[in-house]
């Protein structure tokens, strides 16, 4: 039958989740380090922990060697053949027991203090290598106590922490209270709970559908990417290589009920579905909807950036409230979104017609092979546009620049190519098209699947093209036009997706 604190050790292990010989270990450890504080000596103290007495012996450790320097630590060969006999060998080590009564409060105090800190160690060392392995999955858990903002989970056995910063703002939770959160770290810090809990990050997101749509555990439908602005609106655009299998119908569900169970357990987000396209273009133009595009244009490739021409009535829907739709567009797509009504670039190219009627400014204009020296001669003899630049003689323009006058006729020839294709580019931006998409990009007429989160109803609207021709009412809030939005905050909520029919 087994001792008294053997029974003890069996059940602290059980109920800390450890292994009996950890708790030993400590026990063996505590007592050795209350030893040397008693004893103050230098000798070599060893503990073991007795099983069958359920005591801890204490040994004072002789290394046997031919020559004595230490008697605390060592012992002659001679006279451990007289303890042991022949036996005894060089370098062999000599176990010596030493009472463990005498300890006192103070020793059996720093015992205690060691035996709680190894227990501590191994329950964290198991925390950790039970969960750093599940990042990114989602657990259950039962609101236990709140800590300055912060709530503390109970799983289990163990405890977790959602941050005030990770909770979102549309959620109020009391004790007792289940919830479901995903896991974004786990760490060795001896100061807070391990598990580190959110409620706003994109995985929670991601790994909802995944439980709510099969197509998505199956791998059928991928989901490219997800952004979150928690607790108002999410947009997620998923991509089938299936051509039978429409990605967005498959994420709804019929009657929307797939996507209307993630909207309640976030309570109320709304979630736009898109469909992912490895064109650029079409791509932005699905993560903008609901809003319909007249045009877009890619301004620069290698920085990411494209401008967007919407209808003036369709400007507040794509900019979103605050700017919360076409924000956490260029986060999912990202590009940076330029975003103009139709009246504000055509102002815009007004102004560029207006510039060239009075001549353009030689500072805009490429002129090979002058210097700056040469370009301030210019513009001291007025010769500063282009206009002054091809009215003048190819005599009195190789004069100022100081060139040949065969220089002088290319310098004219290059300026004259130059302001015929302002010219032409500025007539382009002038014509009134539908937007630079390919025509066989552009699906045919489609149903808009729009989500109502708060009634749990899903509409069916009949539209023509990549996007919705009404402005949601609510959307009433815009901002400056033509401001970049890629780094902006805020909007209201809707869903939508779109479906081909």
């Amino acid at each position: 039958m087994s001792n008294p604190l053997q029974q003890t050790i069996e059940a602290l292990a059980k109920e800390k989740g450890i292994e009996p010989e950890i708790v030993i270990t400590a026990i063996e450890d505590a007592v050795l380090t209350a030893s040397r504080k008693h004893y103050k000596s230098t000798e070599n103290l060893r503990t073991k922990f007795n099983s069958d007495t359920g005591q801890v012996e204490l040994y004072s450790v002789r290394q046997i060697v031919n020559e004595v320097a230490d008697p605390l630590t060592e012992i002659s060969l001679v006279e451990a053949q007289e303890l042991y006999g022949d036996e005894a060998e060089v370098d062999m080590e000599i176990e010596f027991p030493k009472p463990t009564d005498g300890l006192g409060r103070i020793a059996a105090q720093a015992a205690k203090q060691v035996i709680f800190q190894k227990v501590r160690e191994a329950e964290r060392d198991n925390v950790y290598d039970e969960f750093h392995e599940r990042v990114g999955e989602v657990v259950g858990g039962t609101v236990k106590r709140f800590e300055s903002g912060d709530i503390i989970v109970e799983m289990g056995r163990v405890e977790a922490i959602l941050r005030r910063r990770d909770q979102s703002r549309a959620e109020n939770y009391v004790i007792g209270d289940r919830i479901r959160a995903v896991i974004v770290e786990v760490t060795k810090d001896t100061k807070s709970q391990q598990i580190i809990l959110s409620r706003t990050h994109e995985d929670l997101l991601v790994r909802m559908f995944q439980q709510e749509v099969p197509e998505i555990y199956d791998g059928t439908v991928q989901i490219k990417g997800a952004v979150r602005e928690a607790g108002d609106r999410a947009k997620v655009s998923v991509y089938s290589n299936e051509r039978d299998i429409d990605p967005i119908g498959a994420c709804v569900g019929m009657k929307g009920t797939r996507v209307q169970a993630i909207i309640r357990e976030l309570r109320g987000e709304k979630i736009d579905i898109v469909e992912w396209s490895e064109d650029a273009i079409l791509y932005v133009t699905n993560a903008i909807s609901p809003a319909k595009i007249q045009r877009v244009t890619i301004l620069d490739e290698t920085e990411r950036v494209v401008e967007i021409v919407v209808d003036d009535s369709q400007l507040s829907l794509a900019i979103g409230k605050k700017g919360q739709n076409v924000r956490l567009a260029a986060k999912l797509t990202g590009w940076k979104i330029d975003i103009k009504s139709e009246e504000e670039k055509r102002r815009e190219v007004e102004a560029q017609f207006d510039e060239l009627e009075e001549g353009q400014d030689a500072a805009t204009l490429t002129l090979p092979g002058l210097d700056d020296e040469q370009l301030v001669r210019l513009s001291n003899a007025e010769l500063d546009t282009a206009e002054a630049l091809l009215e003048t003689t190819p005599e009195n323009l190789a004069k100022v620049a100081g060139v040949d006058e065969p220089t002088a006729v290319e310098l004219q020839t290059a300026i004259r190519e130059q302001v015929v294709a302002a010219e032409k580019a500025a007539e382009a931006a002038l014509v009134e098209g539908e937007p630079k998409i390919s025509e066989d990009q552009i699906s045919e007429p489609e149903e808009n699947i729009v989500t109502d989160g708060d009634s749990g109803g899903v509409q069916i609207e009949s539209t023509t093209g990549v996007a919705p021709e009404t402005a949601n009412d609510d959307e009433t809030e815009t901002q400056a036009v033509g401001e970049s939005v890629s780094d902006q905050t805020s909007v209201e909520p809707r869903h939508e997706g779109n479906r081909e029919s």
